[in-house]
């Protein structure tokens, strides 16, 4: 890896913040807006904005691109489209603190495909943290739909559980997850040959492009909202996007996937404290409990690499 010219724990550290805003963001254009067209806006404002300082600084630099690694940067901006449409449409079924917390599960994810991406093993720590997350998850979700009667947990029957809004929500935001883990996988063997301009212009450019595919597909509208909720998605686009995922993608050519990723998991807590104050959300001690598992075993799987 390169030496950095700037601490990256700093610029991580301002990506979090940054990325904190999003689900909030995500709910105020959601009163209005489909989740598809909200992810596919973001991505649209992210790319045109990148556009003049990628032509007028970095056309020399795409146009010279294999094609390998053009492809690859094509498949990270997929990864990164699935990832945005499936988190922030968890965000219309569940609440901030589930789909963050369960979002956040990347860096497990990361840990356990690397081995196949990168021939790295996992270690003892690895599999005991990705143990502790899981059981974590399963804690998050229940909380959702089982209720603590003073005494013992009482749960809907299993086919309602599984057929409910907050189930499915959550599943969406591990989806989400995976998909994450697979865009910062890509990411990290290609930013150590492309700049940081020309690969996020080309990821955020294709995931613009299946995003505002699948909104054709499903017939829903890209106009005709009020401007408050264009401008919430401007502010997604500007903040948790330029500023929070960019840094993300910087990082990436000075340290691993696996670490990188580590950083998602301050999100929570911001996202959490914000949802608590602005959406008034509570979250209840069973699900503090599962959120506390849940990092306390992506820390433990990941705090180490591979090897």
């Amino acid at each position: 890896m390169r030496r950095a010219p700037v601490s990256p724990i700093l610029v991580l550290g301002i990506g979090i913040l940054a990325v904190s805003s999003a689900s909030i963001l995500v709910r105020l254009a959601q009163t209005e807006a489909p989740s598809l067209s909200i992810s596919a806006w973001r991505m649209i404002i992210a790319t045109v904005a990148l556009a003049p300082f990628v032509l007028a600084r970095r056309r020399e630099e795409l146009a010279a691109l294999r094609r390998s690694e053009l492809g690859l940067a094509l498949l990270a901006g997929f990864f990164l489209a699935l990832h945005v449409a499936l988190w922030i449409t968890s965000l219309a079924f569940t609440s901030v603190a589930s789909s963050v917390v369960l979002v956040s599960t990347a860096p497990l994810w990361v840990a356990l495909i690397a081995p196949l991406t990168l021939k790295e093993t996992l270690s003892r720590a690895m599999l005991v943290g990705m143990l502790m997350a899981l059981a974590g998850g399963v804690i998050v979700a229940a909380s959702d739909v089982c209720l603590w009667d003073g005494s013992r947990f009482v749960c809907p029957p299993a086919q309602e559980f599984l057929s409910g809004r907050a189930f499915l929500g959550d599943l969406l935001a591990l989806g989400g997850a995976l998909s994450v883990a697979g865009y910062l996988l890509i990411g990290r063997g290609l930013r150590s040959g492309v700049s940081l301009l020309s690969y996020i212009f080309l990821v955020y450019g294709m995931a613009a492009l299946a995003l505002v595919l699948a909104v054709g597909a499903a017939g829903l509208p890209m106009f005709g909202f009020s401007p408050l909720t264009y401008f919430w998605m401007l502010a997604l686009a500007l903040v948790p996007q330029l500023i929070g995922h960019t840094t993300y993608n910087w990082a990436l050519a000075y340290l691993s996937a696996a670490f990188v990723s580590i950083a998602v998991l301050g999100e929570p807590v911001g996202s959490s404290i914000l949802a608590y104050f602005l959406l008034e959300e509570k979250i209840s001690l069973v699900k503090l409990a599962g959120m506390a598992l849940i990092l306390a075993g992506i820390y433990l799987a990941t705090r180490s690499e591979p090897g």
